[in-house]
């Protein structure tokens, strides 16, 4: 693993990691391994059914963490998202038997980005896989098995003039006025939200997270530009939540005179949340099971991942699961436990070997009447 946390991938920089796995992958005895028009890294070996993909991304956030071994942590930036996954992942599917069906092993670029990779690894008509694991730090006893879709909103108010500060009775001021849209949109959500419920999974989230408007300290401004990020839960659509956005904003606009909205979409990602009697989930189950002697929990998280465009595109039984510990992501101290890493290989392969026993059982299981 050590090997490609030297190699520096923030998002768009994939190649030298990609060309790195792409020669290991052939040694390692897979029969195919190219890297596609957008930097994927795509390697086959076996065949036959099941066709299970394992995906992880070989991007990391921008920041050097200097590589070295501490202890029983291995520290870089990747080391826990996502780099420990996506090799573990690369290693158990080099270990499996080729007669044990097809592994497809991905890795994407530019996940911490706009998600380039998994989005056009998606519109490739060649790959039809049964199940599919994303590799992220879920911890090595917990499975992660949902995520909320994501509504990126950038929002403008246009109020049409602008006046020296001296007189700013002279012109509306976009900002206040931009405040007054975002106030009146968080007491929308809070009368959408279930008010049963205090389970954060299951709730709307919004956030705003970027502002920005004016042209000069003395001016008023004209213009001013928001960021909302709306994070949809499993029991909700991205659509349906944009209905009533719109519905909302319709209002707004027409009880604020002087004022033009505009928004546009950015990110429209739909939530997913895997089929827990799947053989994926129940092979994971097992092989946690297996190697560590307990029961994993199976999470259902607030974020988004690629998990959701490879589950919603496809159509299959899709999980996200590897070693490393999420909280460690993206900081400055970035690391993986060593022990778990390892201990994480073997996970993989032995849930490989159970989906393989899983699958060919169903296939064989006669029909109820």
């Amino acid at each position: 693993m050590k090997n490609t946390l030297d190699i520096y991938t923030p998002s768009r920089s994939e190649s030298q990691l990609a060309n790195y796995l792409k020669n290991i992958c052939m040694d390692l005895g897979f029969e195919q391994a190219n890297i596609d028009s957008v930097g994927n890294m795509v390697a086959v070996r076996g065949n036959g059914e099941p066709i299970i993909l394992l995906c992880g991304h070989m991007d990391t956030v921008p920041g050097i963490v200097p590589v070295r071994q501490e202890g029983d942590y291995m520290y870089g930036r990747g080391a826990s998202d996502a780099k420990a996954p996506l090799v573990s992942m690369l290693l158990a599917a080099a270990d499996v038997p080729k007669q044990a069906g097809t592994i497809v092993f991905a890795a994407v670029v530019d996940e911490e980005g706009n998600a380039t990779g998994i989005k056009n690894l998606v519109k490739d008509a060649s790959l039809k896989p049964h199940y599919a694991i994303f590799g992220e730090p879920s911890g090595i006893e917990n499975i992660t098995i949902s995520y909320k879709g994501r509504l990126e909103i950038r929002l403008m108010c246009d109020v049409d003039n602008s006046a020296h500060a001296s007189a700013p009775w002279l012109a509306m001021n976009a900002i206040d006025e931009a405040y007054v849209v975002w106030n009146s949109l968080k007491n929308m959500f809070k009368e959408i939200e279930p008010k049963v419920t205090q389970n954060k999974a299951d709730q709307i989230s919004y956030s705003l997270t970027e502002i920005s408007g004016g042209t000069s300290h003395n001016v008023t401004p004209q213009k001013c530009r928001m960021t909302i990020d709306i994070r949809i839960p499993t029991i909700k659509t991205c659509d349906g939540v944009l209905s009533i956005f719109d519905e909302h904003i319709t209002r707004i606009q027409n009880n604020l005179n002087g004022v033009r909205i505009r928004y546009r979409v950015e990110d429209k990602t739909e939530p997913f949340e895997a089929n827990i009697s799947s053989p994926l989930v129940r092979a994971l189950v097992l092989s946690i099971l297996d190697q560590r002697k307990k029961r994993p929990l199976l999470l259902r998280k607030t974020g988004t991942g690629d998990m959701n465009i490879l589950g919603n595109v496809l159509n299959i039984p899709v999980v996200t699961y590897g070693p490393g510990d999420p909280h460690s992501s993206h900081t400055t101290d970035e690391r993986v436990y060593i022990p778990d890493y390892l201990d994480g290989i073997e996970v993989y392969k032995n849930a490989l070997l159970h989906m393989v026993r899983l699958h060919k059982n169903l296939k064989t299981k006669p029909l109820d009447h």
